[in-house]
């Protein structure tokens, strides 16, 4: 797919959730939701005793910190090629291996190096110091073929990106073959999404804040 052909991207938004505690987080009795989700009701709020005493706190007791828990921002082509994940700690974009390589194969294609130096644009732009780069293939074929064809798949990754890039960058560089999907191996779909390549770096963490074939299988 071409750059300018891109479709619109999807963004899926964890809200941030602020909350007040005592020292322990409160669970509804049988640890099932009062009314199925969706579900409105039209029954009046109860009555709360704002003087009772088993709303006070006790004598010297106070308040839990506020917490904000994470913030999770999920951005991801309508094709499911590309995806870009924020937390409030990392970054992480994972490319399907058909955007990167051709079938089978640890070679980039052309088109591919435009995706990684904008990914190397973003390192740079989180002043990033320690990045992570990992390939992963399907349950297709061997798992040993996997595990090298991973590797290879993230190594060629990691030259571009290093190409890219001052000296002061650290890398990690793994394959897993089919281990760790995150999607479901028994449609041609879900296989598509397990065939990827993940580059994760933590947010702001410097100073300024080959073809392989696979025993009759493709991977």
């Amino acid at each position: 797919m071409s750059s300018t052909t891109r479709p619109a991207v999807t963004t899926v938004t964890a809200l941030a959730v602020l909350t007040l505690v005592l020292g322990v987080p409160a669970y509804a009795d049988d640890g099932e939701p009062s009314a199925p989700p969706g579900s409105t009701t039209t029954s009046p709020p109860p009555e709360v005793d704002a003087n009772s005493p088993g709303l006070q706190l006790a004598d010297g007791a106070t308040l839990a910190p506020a917490k904000v828990l994470d913030i999770k921002s999920v951005v991801e082509d309508l094709g499911g090629e590309e995806r870009r994940e924020d937390t409030n700690q990392d970054v992480k974009f994972a490319l399907q291996a058909e955007v990167l390589f051709p079938k089978d194969s640890s070679k980039l294609n052309p088109e591919a190096k435009a995706r990684i130096a904008a990914i190397a644009e973003e390192i740079e732009a989180q002043n990033a110091t320690n990045v992570r780069v990992f390939g992963f293939t399907d349950d297709l074929g061997s798992y040993a073929h996997g595990l090298t064809l991973s590797k290879k798949r993230a190594e060629a990754v990691h030259d571009q990106l290093a190409a890219g890039l001052g000296g002061d960058v650290t890398f990690e560089v793994r394959g897993y073959s089919e281990d760790y999907p995150i999607a479901d191996n028994s449609s041609e779909q879900g296989r598509r999404k397990n065939r990827r390549v993940e580059v994760s770096f933590p947010r702001g963490s410097g100073p300024d804040s080959g073809t392989e074939q696979s025993q009759g299988q493709s991977r």
